[in-house]
């Protein structure tokens, strides 16, 4: 097959999957073709089958903002007459479901039939889609699809109690690449960052207002008060400089990192003993199944798709929202019990491989050509 994928490029779950999914259909010989405004961050090094194309849209003056959205559909309708496309894979509604559907259109023009899929990731449904400012769109578009599929069947409910979508919807879990996330040696750096044996907690995010980073430092706080910790903070985001004010008022930061954005943060996840995820939504938690597959239990909060992930008294606890020291008390339990602590790291693991990619990419595929078979 060719298919065209139309993603966010950034380090958000959306890209990240849509990148990852795209890398292993080409290592199974299909073409694909990446379709955005910057190269995707997961998208390092030379992937044969694999292309980029760049959406670049020129400054006018009558435009205050340059219309990404009329220039993404040119360049999908460019990309998949020159290079024959079976099909474009879109993901994150907003607004690649809605130009996705413009280009179909533009092609059945010229005689083309490039059928669309549409996968939602989250807040596409959740916090932005269901704005009256993008509902009509969002609604109109995901029934206009030639399919539709979503990463957990919590957001398949919620698109389904927030739209009137008159057609199915298919539940593919998002996934882990083991080759990447796996438990390695990297005790050197766990030395480095704790050298008197102290538990290190990690939190990563795109440190955005529902990620709630600030319980992060709270529960990090009431931790450390019983057990000898550090805490990293990977990402960046709109929240950042927020929590990191915050920390330092709070505890001077002492025993706390900010790292940044990190390339290799499965480096980082090999020699963390807890990972932190105290959002307050997530449709899937993508970077827990990350932590996961490292062998690293998961202290997060029950909502959105994270209970289909994180299974509370297995591989981890799960809290309401905003319950801090529920979530303190659940990481100390483990902190403080060695052999609880390993048997949770196992059971993360284990976990963990039911979403391996190798698993879920067939379903993929499946789902392709199922589209396919309609045209």
């Amino acid at each position: 097959m060719k298919i065209g994928i139309v993603c966010y490029p950034t380090y958000g779950g959306s890209g990240v999957l849509a990148t990852e999914l795209g890398i292993a259909m080409a290592e199974k010989g299909h073409e694909v073709h990446f379709i955005t405004y910057r190269t995707p961050v997961r998208l390092a090094g030379y992937h044969a089958n694999v292309f980029f194309h760049e959406v670049e849209g020129d400054s006018y003056p009558l435009f205050e903002y340059a219309p990404y959205d009329t220039a993404l559909a040119s360049k999908m309708v460019d990309i998949a007459s020159f290079y024959s496309l079976d099909l474009f894979h879109v993901h994150y509604a907003i607004p690649h479901a809605a130009v996705a559907f413009l280009a179909r259109n533009i092609l059945k023009n010229k005689g083309l039939h490039v059928p669309f899929i549409t996968t939602l990731h989250g807040t596409d449904i959740t916090l932005v889609g269901t704005n009256k400012s993008f509902k009509p769109v969002v609604e109109f578009t995901i029934n206009a699809s030639d399919g539709v599929t979503v990463v957990s069947k919590s957001l398949k409910k919620d698109t389904l109690n927030s739209f009137d979508i008159q057609r199915d919807i298919k539940v593919i879990h998002n996934f882990v690449d083991f080759r990447r996330f796996r438990k390695t040696d990297k005790n050197h750096f766990k030395k480095a960052i704790a050298p008197n044996g102290e538990k290190l907690l990690i939190h990563t995010s795109n440190f955005r207002k529902l990620k709630r980073v600030q319980d992060v430092i709270n529960i990090f706080q009431i931790i450390a008060k019983e057990v000898p910790s550090k805490l990293l903070l990977i990402g960046d985001g709109p929240d950042r400089q927020r929590v990191e004010e915050y920390c330092r008022d709070v505890c001077q930061c002492i025993d706390v990192r900010f790292l940044g954005r990190q390339d290799a943060v499965e480096e980082l996840l090999a020699v963390a003993d807890l990972f932190i995820m105290p959002s307050a939504a997530e449709s899937f938690g993508l970077a827990a199944l990350e932590a996961m597959a490292c062998e690293v239990p998961v202290i997060s909060t029950n909502i959105g798709g994270i209970p289909e992930v994180n299974i509370h008294g297995q591989t981890g606890f799960l809290s309401d929202v905003g319950d801090v020291e529920d979530m303190a008390k659940n990481a100390l339990i483990l902190l403080k019990d060695e052999e609880k602590l390993n048997q949770f790291k196992q059971n993360a693991l284990v976990q963990a491989k039911k979403f391996d990619i190798t698993k879920i990419l067939p379903a993929y595929e499946a789902y392709y050509q199922e589209i396919l078979s309609k045209v």
